[in-house]
Formats: structure tokens, sequence, C-alpha cells
């Protein structure tokens, strides 16, 4: 059976860092007082010093009330900023003429529409052939990098000689909107904006791929949600999920998310930094060291909850780490999104 590997990852963020600009903003569109200082504790306690937004100038955008934005404005600014952002990502992996050489390209986002899409502004300006085979995966949610991971490992065990392009872009932040309740605003305090590029071959160099698992957890359905409504995306993310999280990291889950093995033979933990407590959830779950979760409390801290593309983030810091003589070995990514669902993957750095 055919190996793929992750070769090479590059990230890109805006310019534009909004945390501390929100945390001081939010308030003003909270009207009860002691909801108002909730958010303020909570937004000290959520381990977050940096966020990046394509959103320019957010105060003219947004306005006075960021709910007055209809979705066409705010898809209007997506086709604007997030095929820009995909491209700094995509010239990160300084590709040069072996562009060329990409056989696949498949663009994961949750946060905007249009077409033609990112995929062929791609082809158009980073040197992409005309012929490559497209691939698009739409609105899954924050455990949709690992699901493209998972559709370029089935590609390359398919064809060995495929080179898979994954993109994975999001532009959370244009979907700020005034809070109907304070889960919604605690959730605007965690997700920025981000994109990942990622190349995957069999050419064995990098993070070897091993398997894949997804696990729905019962009964949670409405614990994150995520919807298209006249204002933008409306989200749900309920306090509730790094409790049932806990819960799904149960034994029987965990023997097959670790293929029979136990978390004491894993060396590497890439888990999607939802949030602080879906961190504390997953190390207190599986009983992990206090640094086991060193690189995604990392990425929480720089750039928040990126979406799909978070993961990536902290699988490119592994890399990173790696190649300057840190940790290796075997790992295993989790991500969780709408539904509540867990994708889990396996894999080996060396």
């Amino acid at each position: 059976m055919v190996t793929a590997y992750v070769n090479q990852i590059s990230t890109a963020v805006p310019e534009l860092d909004v945390h501390e600009t929100f945390v001081e903003f939010a308030p003003q569109l909270i009207d009860a007082r002691g909801k108002m200082l909730l958010f303020k504790r909570m937004a000290e306690r959520a381990h977050i010093s940096h966020r990046w937004s394509a959103v320019e100038d957010p105060v003219t955008f947004y306005g006075d009330n960021p709910s007055d934005i209809d979705t066409e404005t705010r898809m209007i600014e997506y086709e604007d900023k997030a095929p820009k952002l995909a491209q700094r990502a995509v010239d990160g992996l300084d590709l040069g003429a072996s562009a060329g050489d990409i056989t696949h390209l498949v663009i994961v986002t949750c946060t905007g529409f249009y077409s033609p899409g990112i995929d062929y502004d791609i082809i158009e300006n980073c040197g992409i052939s005309p012929n490559v085979d497209r691939t698009q995966i739409g609105f899954m949610g924050c455990f949709a990098g690992i699901t493209g991971l998972k559709t370029a490992n089935n590609i390359v065990r398919a064809d060995p000689s495929a080179k898979v392009l994954l993109v994975s872009v999001e532009l959370c932040s244009v979907h700020l909107q005034k809070p109907k309740s304070l889960e919604s605003m605690l959730s605007f305090l965690i997700f920025g904006d981000g994109c990942a590029a990622v190349v995957i071959s069999a050419e064995t160099t990098g993070i070897a791929l091993d398997s894949f698992k997804q696990v729905m957890v019962p009964d949670t359905r409405d614990l994150i949600t995520w919807r298209i409504g006249n204002a933008g995306y409306d989200m749900v993310l309920s306090g509730k999920v790094p409790g049932q999280l806990g819960r799904a990291l149960n034994p029987e889950n965990l023997k097959l998310i670790l293929a029979g093995r136990t978390p004491d033979d894993i060396d590497l933990w890439a888990i999607h930094p939802g949030g602080r407590t879906i961190l504390d959830a997953v190390e207190n779950a599986l009983e992990l060291d206090s640094d086991a979760l060193a690189v995604s409390r990392h990425v929480l801290d720089n750039y928040g909850n990126m979406s799909s593309a978070t993961v990536l983030f902290v699988l490119a810091e592994m890399m990173k780490r790696a190649a300057a003589g840190g940790p290796t070995g075997l790992g295993s990514a989790m991500a969780f999104g709408p539904g509540l669902t867990a994708e889990t993957m396996l894999f080996r750095l060396e």
C-alpha cells in the first residue's frame, strides 16, 4: 500500500491583528452589565493574544451594528480577500516550475462561496495547470482540514504519481454580528482568519499519513451549528461542547481512533485548538502531560480558531519544530465541528 506524505505546509494570515481591538469593542454590543463583565473575564481566560482579520477597516465595514450588513455584502468581501490570502499561502510553498506538476487541487472553505471560485483564482495566479483535477470541500466546519488531508490521502493511494495541493482558507471575520446571546459573543471572541497550503504526494519526506477515523457524538446535533442567514453566517457554539468531547474520547472510541494503541503510545498530539476549554477537555480526557498540547496552545495564542485551517497550522508548527531538532514520532490529530463530529488522523513525523 502506498503511503501519502505531507511534504510541505505554508501558512498565511492577514496583516491586521484585531484581537485586542475586539476585546475592547465587544462589550459595547452587550446590553446587560452582568454579561458584559462575564465576557471580559472570559476574554482574559481565553489564552489568545492575537487574531488576524482580512477586513481592512473593521470600524467602517461593521459600522454601529454589524448585523446591518447583509450576506451579499459579506460574500463580496470574502470574494475579494480570500483568494488573495490563498495566493499568499501558495506562494509561500515556493513551488516555482514544479507548480505545473500539481495534478489535483483540493479547496477547503467554510466561510464563503463564489463561482468560479478560489480554485479558479489559484490556477490563474499560481502557475497551476488549467487541466488540474479540482475538488471543493465546503461548509463542513472546523474538522474539514483533516477531511481535506483524507481526500488527498485517498488520491495519492489511488494514484502514486499524483501531487496534490490542498488549500484551506477561512475568513471568519466577515461574519461578525451583534450577538444574540453571550455564547454567540464568546464564539466571536475566538475566531480569526487564516490560510494553509499543503503539498501531499508519495514522496517520502515530511509527515506520513497513516489512518483516518471519524466519530460522531450521539445526541449533540445542536451543540455546534453553522447556517446561512440574511446577515451572514449564524454560528452556535454551545458551552456544553468541551464536556461532550470528553465523553466522546472514551476507551471504546479511542481504541478506534488510535488503531488499538493507547495515549501513552502517541508522541505528538495535533489537536484542533477550538478554544482553551476544548484543549483542556482533550488533555483531561486523555490524561496527558501538561505540555502535550503545547503546539496547539501556541497556535491558539497566536492565531485563535481559524476553522478548518487551524489544525493544519498545528501540523505546520510541528514540522517547523522537528526541522529544528524538536519532537518527532507517532502522532494523533483531531479536529472537531458540527454534528458534534470529531475527524481524526494518525500520522508519523520523522
